[in-house]
């Protein structure tokens, strides 16, 4: 099936002046050489009605992400990017972010706002750098401008702009942060974004104009505000935002450490390892990691004695750094006079012909009732009593349970569990609650590029887990990305509903991090194959790590062989050790 483009758009031309795109559904449309990503997807949008529902944010052409504004020039294959796929959010987010600058520019001339993380409901926490927050007056105002901003259908224009232009606009206006981000580029020019009469840096691809910005809610937090989005999975909804919960306490948390180092984004980080002076951010971060650490021990240690608490459960998503928290826990908890003692959940799985199966007919095992949960607690209890058990050995090769080691607890011994559903309370429903610790893991913030662009801790998570994986398992870098949508999946199902369950949280972020993993992630990146879909995600990856100075071997050599971070990266002292070998008869 051939269709063309508007009339507006085309004449009865020769083949030489036309081009043709065949959309991913196999509809061909043809239209003038220069028609735009949009005008091609919005053709093919008013024949295909569900297609409307869902938000156009871009388009995927060969194989690469584009704009909607982006001038096609041949032949080619193109699907659209919605708003509920991952780059389509992030195009979305991106143009909110500058949406907001213009308008509070317009509103207070030279007010400056920085978005210092993302919250678990779709919200940026938002914070004005150099005056006192919004009153409700205020935020109502800049409500207002945003959605008229929004009504006018404002275009969202675009330039290659030398980096002393851009040096200097940024100077101009005292934005010293982009400043600083500028002095270690390696290209010549930046492209730089305009809406109204304001220009800015934003490191992705921006919608094509403000009509497209209708959902987003403002409110006020704490000493900032928050800029609700509408997430993907719900895009035509905002829910209701808590500012009280234990994750936002976290995020203010890392707010005062990054003060407390005076690293607050990218380019400051690079001043420091260009001028070799990183030694001491390494040193601080891993002192406030380690501070961090013996705190949770110490309370572990007050509720053993106070409460009777017997079971430390310790979960959290994918390349958070569980393992090495677990180890470096164990070993605050032995200095507070408790014996760790670890059992391993992946040992109570089913019979492999008892495991549930996902919509595809596939083994499910991150599935809760792939472990054997009757006979889990029964251990526990009886463990916790004092008794001997007959521990389980799950043999993956076979698929079967078969008897493992005797064991029990003696004095001052205390459970460590780690598993994904550490936090969920149906895996220890016989359990009694006063008897339980739980920990939730997870790398909560990272250092932003400058105030507008955000580096998802999301994309800090994959980037350790690209290394950890040719590093401790010889998978390639597109092996990882190829996984990596089902195991969010497996996150958001499993770990992100009961996070709020948790005792303690642990920040696992290391301000320095990004310029210990680009040297080795880098490479890794590279040799993802062209025009393939995890091609287009380590683009995008490599398109901030490459604004990160990265350390000289020198300098990785100043991370110390128990940081957290040496779980990725190698060199980890704590790599072979295995906390509270288990007494056994």
């Amino acid at each position: 099936m051939t269709t063309s483009l508007p009339a507006q758009r085309i004449s009865h031309t020769t083949p030489r002046q036309t081009i043709q795109i065949t959309i991913n559904n196999g509809l061909v449309l043809e239209g003038p050489i220069g028609a735009t990503v949009a005008e091609f997807l919005t053709v093919a949008a008013e024949q295909q009605t569900q297609w409307e529902a869902n938000g156009l944010m871009g388009g995927i052409l060969d194989g690469r992400l584009r704009e909607l504004a982006y001038p096609i020039q041949r032949d080619g294959q193109l699907e659209p990017v919605w708003l509920t796929h991952s780059d389509g959010s992030r195009i979305y987010r991106r143009s909110l972010v500058m949406l907001l600058a213009t308008a509070i520019d317009e509103l207070w001339p030279r007010t400056r706002v920085s978005v210092r993380y993302s919250l678990p409901e779709g919200a940026f926490y938002c914070k004005l750098l150099n005056r006192e927050p919004f009153s409700t007056e205020e935020l109502s105002r800049l409500d207002e401008q945003m959605h008229a901003i929004c009504a006018e259908d404002a275009p969202i224009s675009k330039r290659s702009a030398t980096l002393e232009e851009a040096s200097a606009l940024f100077a101009s206006r005292e934005e010293l942060d982009k400043v600083r981000l500028l002095e270690h580029r390696t290209r010549a020019t930046l492209t730089l974004y305009k809406l109204h009469d304001r220009e800015d840096y934003f490191y992705g691809y921006m919608l094509p104009s403000t009509r497209y910005l209708q959902i987003f809610r403002l409110a006020r937090m704490n000493s900032g505000f928050v800029l609700q989005y509408p997430h993907k999975e719900t895009p035509h909804t905002l829910p209701h935002f808590n500012a009280n919960t234990k994750l936002v306490k976290v995020f203010r948390q890392a707010d005062e450490w990054l003060d407390r180092m005076q690293v607050e984004d990218i380019g400051q980080l690079n001043r420091l390892v260009h001028n070799n002076k990183v030694s001491e951010l390494v040193l601080v971060a891993e002192a406030l990691h380690e501070q961090h650490i013996a705190h949770i021990a110490h309370d572990i240690s007050t509720r053993h004695e106070s409460r009777g608490v017997q079971m430390v459960l310790i979960a959290g998503p994918s390349s958070s750094g569980k393992t090495t928290f677990s180890k470096r826990l164990a070993i605050q908890l032995l200095a507070h006079g408790l014996r760790p003692f670890t059992l391993e959940l992946d040992n109570y799985f089913v019979n492999r012909e008892l495991t549930p199966r996902d919509e595809h007919g596939a083994y499910d095992f991150e599935n809760i009732h792939a472990i054997n949960l009757a006979l889990f607690n029964q251990h526990l209890l009886r463990l916790m009593s004092r008794e001997q058990v007959q521990l389980p050995r799950f043999d993956f090769v076979s698929g079967r349970s078969m008897d493992g080691q005797i064991a029990h607890l003696k004095h001052n011994e205390i459970l460590i569990i780690e598993g994904i559903h550490g936090l969920n309370p149906r895996l220890v429903p016989d359990i009694p609650p006063d008897k339980i610790y739980r920990v939730y893991v997870s790398a909560l913030t990272q250092l932003n590029i400058d105030s507008h662009n955000r580096v998802p801790t999301t994309d800090v998570r994959l980037i350790r887990r690209i290394v950890r994986d040719a590093e401790h398992r010889g998978y390639s870098a597109t092996d990882t990305l190829q996984r990596w949508s089902s195991v969010r999946n497996g996150e958001k199902l499993n770990i992100f509903p009961y996070q709020e369950n948790a005792d303690a949280m642990f920040n696992s972020a290391l301000a320095y991090e990004l310029a210990a993993l680009r040297p080795l992630a880098e490479p890794l990146l590279l040799q993802v194959e062209p025009a393939t879909p995890p091609h287009i995600e380590a683009n995008r990856l490599l398109s901030f790590l490459r604004w990160v100075q990265p350390l000289s071997p020198m300098q990785q050599a100043m991370i110390p062989d128990t940081s957290l971070l040496r779980e990725f990266i190698g060199g980890s002292i704590l790599h072979h050790y295995h906390p509270g070998e288990m007494h056994t008869d």
